[in-house]
């Protein structure tokens, strides 16, 4: 196994754990944000206020971007174990 081939792999696998997460958390950044913004307009300083809009929020996106999520991973996993004589040899 060639420092190469070791950095390749790195580089594969925190590209798709960003592009598993990044949607994701984009969708808790942008939803605590606007949650933020009506508190701070209307002085409501609740914490649960913003734990239930995210979780559904991020909950359906998840839901509705499974298909995709899974088929980054199922890239990704083929392309490891394709990849498996490379690396021994």
């Amino acid at each position: 196994m060639t420092h190469q081939l070791v950095i390749d792999l790195s580089r594969d696998a925190i590209m798709t754990a960003l592009m598993i997460a990044a949607p994701l958390l984009l969708i808790a950044l942008g939803v605590g944000l606007v949650i933020a913004i009506i508190q701070s307009v209307t002085q409501i300083q609740e914490q649960t206020l913003v734990f239930v809009p995210k979780l559904v929020l991020v909950g359906g996106a998840f839901i509705v971007g499974l298909p995709w999520l899974l088929q980054i991973l199922i890239k990704f996993t083929t392309q490891i174990i394709r990849g498996i004589p490379a690396m021994v040899a």
